[in-house]
């Protein structure tokens, strides 16, 4: 596995990133500017499944592992989801996501909020992340400091 960061400075408090974030709408905003169409489906409780769904239905499926709120987030990805809607747990592709982790750190100081991403994965999905995180989260930020 891969251990990649993304890390930005948000003049917001932590709360209101926290909440820019995971509001389903706003969710849909600033996601898409990395991966347009994109949306999720489910909770953001413990223990709970979502669903993370691209332009073609396609997307992934994950179980939230530990949520503090307004301060960190956990999900483990346990199923690729194909076209349709249907988890995949056993192709070579399912197989290299399955297990991976995404972690989402909340810091605020001086009401300037630092939200660190950190995602264990395999090399297969890096260009994916690497490419499209930062614009994602520049989009949080413009969202998050209006």
């Amino acid at each position: 596995m891969k251990k990649l960061r993304y890390s930005i400075d948000i003049k917001a408090p932590k709360q209101k990133v926290w909440n820019s974030m995971l509001d389903n709408e706003m969710y849909k905003k600033w996601v898409n500017a990395a991966w347009p169409e994109s949306y999720y489906e489910g909770e953001w409780k413990e223990g709970g499944s979502l669903r993370f769904i691209g332009a073609d239905g396609s997307g992934t499926k994950g179980t939230l592992v530990k949520l503090t709120p307004n301060e960190y987030l956990s999900i483990k990805h346990t199923a690729v989801l194909e076209k349709g809607g249907r988890e995949d747990t056993t192709s070579e592709s399912a197989k290299s996501w399955i297990g991976t982790i995404e972690q989402y750190i909340f810091t605020e100081k001086d009401g300037v909020t630092t939200l660190t991403v950190d995602i264990e994965t395999s090399p297969d999905w890096e260009r994916m992340f690497n490419e499209g995180w930062p614009i994602a989260l520049q989009s949080l930020k413009g969202l998050s400091e209006k």
